[in-house]
């Protein structure tokens, strides 16, 4: 029996013409795109339920692929879906800018997980954007060079604030010690310490000032930073 005659080759494309693109491995049809969105949800409500549990190990074992194309997309997603929460109001920048950063700071405390990826690149998501516009829009009558580093500096106070707070509830954890029992326990030590005559300053600081919470020292510190952009665009 002869065998089959060979299949004929697919003919080259002829110049100028642009072979056609391979299908993306990732649904894009507004379907697919509110599955996608589903499944950030999804993980963002898991995640804030238990703050055992990091982002990266949440994410790494499951095969999402059909709606999404890597880990890194479905984390940018995820954060994204959290700043749908962070809505900055207020009347003039200044209560705008406070505004984003008290807004930024409770999305990071009930979603623990967010302050381990803010302050990388910029998030380009819809509810970032959205947030963004915002904010810059109250900020028209500042000088248009002045307005991304009074954003940024208002996003990093916050961010720092939050990466804090959050290494101070993961270190509660690991030890099982909250912060006043911790201080205690290396209490006599620092007395010793200070009792050497090497750091004056912060004896004083640490026996005479005023011991502030959490949420009192952020807002003192947010006041004196709006108050030193409001004297630097003043000028």
């Amino acid at each position: 029996m002869a065998p089959p005659p060979p299949k004929a080759a697919s003919p080259l494309p002829a110049e100028g013409d642009t072979p056609a693109r391979p299908a993306s491995p990732v649904q894009t049809a507004p379907r697919h795109q509110l599955a996608r969105d589903h499944i950030a949800l999804d993980l963002v409500r898991a995640l804030a339920d238990d703050h055992q549990w990091g982002v990266t190990e949440v994410v790494r074992p499951m095969r999402l692929y059909g709606y999404i194309a890597s880990k890194v997309e479905l984390l940018d997603l995820m954060v994204d879906a959290v700043h749908a929460e962070i809505r900055p109001v207020g009347d003039g920048w200044r209560e705008m800018l406070r505004s984003l950063a008290e807004a930024t700071r409770h999305a990071a405390h009930e979603h623990e997980w967010l302050a381990d990826l803010l302050g990388g690149r910029p998030q380009l998501g819809p509810h970032a954007l959205a947030s963004g516009e915002t904010v810059v829009a109250a900020l028209g009558g500042v000088d248009v060079d002045a307005i991304m580093p009074v954003v940024a500096a208002v996003n990093t106070y916050a961010i720092g604030a939050v990466r804090r707070k959050v290494a101070e509830r993961r270190a509660e954890r690991a030890t099982g010690m909250d912060e006043r029992r911790w201080q205690a326990s290396l209490g006599p030590c620092l007395e010793r310490t200070f009792a050497t005559g090497r750091f004056p300053a912060l004896a004083t600081v640490v026996r005479d000032a005023a011991h502030l919470d959490a949420d009192h020292t952020f807002r003192i510190g947010l006041h004196f930073l709006l108050d030193g952009i409001a004297a630097r665009i003043s000028r």
